[in-house]
C-alpha cells in the first residue's frame, strides 16, 4: 500500500512538472543566451545526437570568453544507414532541449559563432552545420530534411531551405571561410505560407525570403507542430578522419509582434 501511494505520488509529480513545462513554453517569453563559460553543458542542450565524449570545452579556439566548445565527428558516429533519400551518415550535433523548441506562427532570432578549421575538407559531399527540423504532430507528417540549413560543401557555404517542392539555395558564396568566426544571425518566421528569413554573416546581409519556411500540413490533419535547433558536424559516411568544428555565443530569443531589431 505504501509502495502504491508513493509511485502515485511520483506520477502525479512528474504530470505536474510537464505540465508547468508545456505551460511555460506556451506563455513565458524566449530568451537564451549560452557563452559555454561553465565546465558542463548546460541544461538547454540535450545530448541525443552525440556521442559520449565528442564535445570538449576549448580554450584556445575562442569567439568571446574564456572558452568555447569543440564538436568532433568520428567514423560510426551516430552511423544512418544508405536509404532511397541518400547515402549513409554520421553525426555529433548539439540539439536544443525540448522545453525550448520553436513553435509554429511565432518569429525567433537565433545568433551563434562559428569556427570551422583549416583541416575540415572542402570536398565534402554533405557537410551540415547548423539546421532546424521540424517536429510533426502526427504520424502523416514526417519531414526528413531540414526545413532550412547552413551548409559548407564542395567548397561551399550555403544556407538552403527545404519544403513539399524541394531544396532551394538561399545564399551561396565560395569565399574562404575556413580558420576565423563566423557570427551568425537568422531571424525566422516558422510559418507554411507566410513565413521568413533574414541572416546575417559577420553582419553583413545574405538572406531577405519571404514565404513557406515550414511543409504544407497534409489536409485533414493538424498544423505541424515544433521547431528545433541543431548545431555540430553531419556529414557523409565515407570512413574519414575526424572533424571538428567550434562553437561559441549562442542565443534565441522570441521576437515580439512588433519584431525582432
Amino acid at each position: 500500500m505504501r509502495l502504491r501511494k508513493i509511485l502515485l505520488i511520483s506520477v502525479a509529480a512528474i504530470f505536474l512538472f510537464c505540465l508547468g513545462a508545456f505551460v511555460a513554453r506556451r506563455t513565458i517569453p524566449l530568451h537564451i543566451h549560452d557563452d559555454f563559460e561553465s565546465s558542463t553543458l548546460s541544461w538547454r542542450w540535450t545530448t541525443l545526437r552525440l556521442e559520449p565524449g565528442a564535445v570538449q570545452f576549448e580554450r584556445q579556439i575562442v569567439r568571446s570568453g574564456r572558452q568555447a566548445i569543440a564538436i568532433t565527428v568520428h567514423d560510426g558516429d551516430r552511423y544512418e544507414a544508405a536509404s532511397a533519400s541518400g547515402a549513409a551518415t554520421e553525426r555529433d550535433e548539439l540539439m536544443e532541449n525540448w522545453g525550448l523548441f520553436a513553435r509554429t506562427g511565432r518569429t525567433y532570432a537565433y545568433s551563434f559563432s562559428l569556427y570551422l578549421p583549416e583541416d575540415v575538407p572542402s570536398t565534402a559531399q554533405r557537410l551540415v552545420i547548423a539546421q532546424w527540423k521540424q517536429l510533426c504532430e502526427t504520424d502523416h507528417c514526417t519531414p526528413e530534411y531540414p526545413i532550412l540549413a547552413l551548409r559548407y560543401q564542395q567548397g561551399l557555404l550555403e544556407v538552403t531551405r527545404q519544403d513539399d517542392q524541394g531544396r532551394h539555395v538561399l545564399f551561396q558564396s565560395g569565399k574562404n571561410y575556413k580558420s576565423q568566426w563566423l557570427d551568425f544571425r537568422f531571424v525566422i518566421k516558422f510559418d507554411s505560407v507566410r513565413g521568413s528569413i533574414r541572416a546575417t554573416l559577420n553582419r553583413e546581409p545574405i538572406v531577405d525570403y519571404e514565404g513557406p519556411t515550414l511543409y504544407v500540413p497534409q489536409r485533414g490533419y493538424p498544423a505541424a507542430g515544433s521547431i528545433y535547433f541543431k548545431t555540430g558536424l553531419y556529414r557523409d559516411a565515407l570512413h574519414d578522419r575526424p572533424w571538428t568544428i567550434y562553437i561559441d555565443d549562442y542565443r534565441k530569443d522570441l521576437c515580439p509582434d512588433a519584431g525582432c531589431q
